[in-house]
């Protein structure tokens, strides 16, 4: 089985949801399998600390997750049109893995949340993308072949998967931003088979 890695980052649960849709889409395709990992949140207090083990959700991501994977889709809410902290700390902690190019060539995508409309959806994609271009990985968005991609009332971009959560957090996925979700799932995991 191909391992597809779903590594996203949750305040308030809406970017999860979006990536259990994903992993639907993942192994949808037979030989693949969908990997949930997320990250712990940043703290301004140094003396804060956390177990390396979740109380609840899905595991933590180590370095070792990112090497093993055959593809990767990258999720965050939207903070101010850049991705959140969180996963940019995570990110920054993998030169390691940048420096033997244990990423290069592997398929990626990434999707992202944000409580308003217009609130920098396609800019966190894009700040999403940046270190993954660093470590040559072939990048990979929505294609207008997929019609809801034309549809849409609420989320869903070109450059991957976008849900309008509203600013109470309360919408859930509409049906389009769920298919869109899926079809994302599913290319990355038909990429990973034919690059692997």
């Amino acid at each position: 089985m191909q391992p597809v890695l779903i590594l996203y980052y949750s305040h308030s649960g809406a970017t999860k949801n979006m990536a259990a849709k994903i992993a639907h889409g993942v192994t949808s395709v037979n030989g693949v399998d969908a990997v949930l990992r997320t990250v712990p949140p940043v703290s301004a207090n140094c003396e804060a600390t956390l177990s390396d083990i979740p109380a609840t959700g899905d595991c933590y991501a180590e370095l070792a997750d990112l090497e093993n994977c055959s593809g990767l889709i990258l999720g965050s809410p939207t903070r101010f049109g850049n991705m959140a902290a969180a996963l940019k700390y995570f990110l920054d902690g993998t030169s390691s893995l940048w420096l033997k190019g244990a990423l290069v060539n592997k398929p990626a995508a990434m999707f992202t949340s944000s409580s308003s409309l217009h609130g920098g959806q396609e800019s966190t994609l894009l700040s999403m993308m940046l270190p993954l271009l660093h470590h040559g990985m072939i990048l990979t968005g929505l294609p207008y072949s997929e019609s809801d991609l034309a549809a849409t009332q609420t989320g869903g971009t070109p450059y991957g998967a976008s849900h309008y959560a509203g600013t109470s957090n309360s919408n859930v996925l509409s049906d389009e931003e769920t298919r869109l979700c899926i079809a994302l799932g599913k290319r990355v995991a038909q990429l990973a088979l034919k690059l692997n």
